[in-house]
């Protein structure tokens, strides 16, 4: 029979290791010596074992798996990884937005929805979250938003009254935090919430005919969502819950998967649609674009290690693929650039060289870029390191200029969107409220809302917060003034009272 080689420590070099349990110190009590490498090496490589963490969408995790092409888009798109009966290997992460790595999964927060497919054409990323819409519409205002979901210089606390300061600042982001303070706050799993693009992107097909795009990623577990004190008990007994979910069902076999629906509005349609389409705060009424099919998304891999797979992996708006582009929205403009270079910071200028993050499944890779810190990926010698070049060095494909773009002019100007018939930052919002909630979901938002107010908000942001809800629904800002005024009288401050049931309403507007 034949032996298992047996296993020794090795440096990080290759080297047998003498020991693993005594360093090397000068006789029995002496001190321990300098040239201990590999005592050294565990220290050095110890204090650098973990990188920076995401300033935003911290806490989270995500798992392998394959998207599946089941219906025919290619009317609307050129992209090879969404043409009909397509397989291609992908990687989603979700997390929380606000917390910290070791925050609880739990928190009444936004879900980052992320995801990387690894396709023939290179790398195409799709940076979304759980809801279809966002706090803010100009990436001028982001940096402002997170901090004031983050902590207080001075106590190291989160802040309710800083978080409606800049709400009720701000009334864009009213049609987010309706959603945010209803039974969708809160979803039971990552298996259990949709995700969405929330972006409108373009679509080039192949005879260069464009469309604006969104995309919605409807969960086929079908949507629940926790309770608040269902949520708040996870939060102390178990905060990596639905890490833990997520991990535990793909280990037993029980794929999670997602049915991809997009909406398509024809290119010319933008200019003139009674709102403006590409405002990060306003969904697409189904009604005027309904859902189209296109495929399947399933998980059926966990990653082999943590770090190296979903700690260190990186996703970017920026990764396009041909038949796909970007759209006029702000937001995605400004994270075009903010997102990539936050992975620089991060996990280094070479990241796209870590095998995650490598584009895998491209048929080529003809980059100039070169060197810089950890670089380990080169060009053969004989390859010109600049472009362009007389000696067989890749070339630009001119052919991809072809049909994407849109037509942009006028003065340099710090300005919101052009007004269109229905812009206005409090309309959806209310519609969410009166015609999606039903009875019980609207005494759970005022319930929400009053517990987080009374947690810490004070005047005079108190006073907007009444008016903020005002706006957005008449009767809902009166019922939250006398919810929270019948209950200052406590003097135990309060945590967010609320509980939700499943649903996934289509939005009306």
């Amino acid at each position: 029979m034949t032996q298992t080689p047996e296993k020794y420590t090795t440096t990080n070099a290759g080297a047998p290791v003498e020991s693993d349990e005594h360093s090397l110190t000068q006789g029995e009590a002496g001190g321990i010596l300098l040239h201990d490498h590999y005592l050294i090496e565990k220290m050095a490589q110890f204090n650098r074992e973990r990188v920076p963490e995401r300033v935003v969408h911290a806490k989270g995790g995500g798992a392998f798996g394959e998207f599946v092409v089941t219906q025919d888009v290619s009317a609307y798109t050129k992209a090879d990884f969404l043409q009909p009966g397509k397989r291609t290997e992908m990687l989603a992460r979700f997390s929380t937005v606000a917390g910290e790595q070791g925050s609880p999964d739990t928190w009444r927060d936004p879900r980052g929805f992320s995801l990387k497919f690894y396709t023939e054409e290179g790398n195409y990323d799709l940076v979304g979250n759980n809801t279809p819409v966002f706090f803010v519409k100009d990436p001028m205002k982001f940096q402002d938003f997170i901090r004031s979901q983050k902590r207080l210089p001075a106590s190291g606390l989160r802040d309710n009254n800083m978080q409606w300061d800049f709400w009720t600042l701000s009334p864009e982001s009213a049609h987010q935090v309706t959603w945010l303070m209803s039974d969708r706050g809160i979803p039971r799993t990552w298996r259990h919430m949709d995700g969405y693009s929330s972006h409108a992107y373009q679509w080039i097909n192949a005879a260069g005919d464009r469309f604006w795009v969104k995309y919605h990623f409807k969960t086929d577990q079908g949507a629940d969502y926790l309770t608040q004190d269902k949520a708040d008990e996870l939060a102390g007994s178990s905060p990596d819950n639905h890490r833990q979910d997520l991990y535990g069902s793909i280990e037993k076999g029980d794929f999670p998967s997602w049915t991809l629906k997009v909406q398509i509005m024809p290119f010319d349609d933008a200019e003139d649609y009674r709102f403006n389409p590409f405002d990060l705060t306003k969904v697409w009424p189904h009604g005027d674009y309904p859902l189209i099919e296109v495929g399947t998304m399933t998980l059926n891999r966990n990653p082999q290690n943590f770090f190296a797979e979903i700690e260190q992996s990186s996703f970017e708006p920026s990764n396009f693929v041909p038949g796909i582009d970007t759209s006029p929205d702000k937001m995605l403009l400004g994270r075009i650039f903010s997102y990539a270079d936050a992975h620089r910071y991060r996990i280094g200028t070479n990241y796209t060289q870590l095998p995650v993050n490598a584009p895998k499944a491209a048929r080529q890779l003809g980059t100039y870029s070169k060197e810089g810190s950890m670089a380990y990926r080169f060009n053969d010698p004989s390859t010109p390191v600049y472009a362009p070049n007389s000696f067989g060095g890749p070339h630009a494909d001119t052919s991809q200029q072809d049909g994407k773009g849109w037509e942009a002019g006028g003065p340099m100007i710090r300005a919101a969107y052009t007004q269109h018939v229905e812009d206005d930052d409090w309309g959806q919002a209310g519609t969410l409220v009166r015609e999606v909630l039903d009875d019980a979901g609207r005494e759970r938002l005022v319930s929400n809302i009053t517990g987080h107010v009374l947690n810490g908000v004070e005047e005079p942001v108190l006073s907007r917060v009444f008016e903020y809800w005002s706006n957005v629904d008449a009767e809902l800002g009166k019922r939250v003034e006398e919810s929270v005024r019948s209950q200052q009288s406590d003097s135990a401050p309060s945590t967010a009272l609320g509980a939700t049931t499943p649903g996934d309403e289509a939005e009306k507007v």
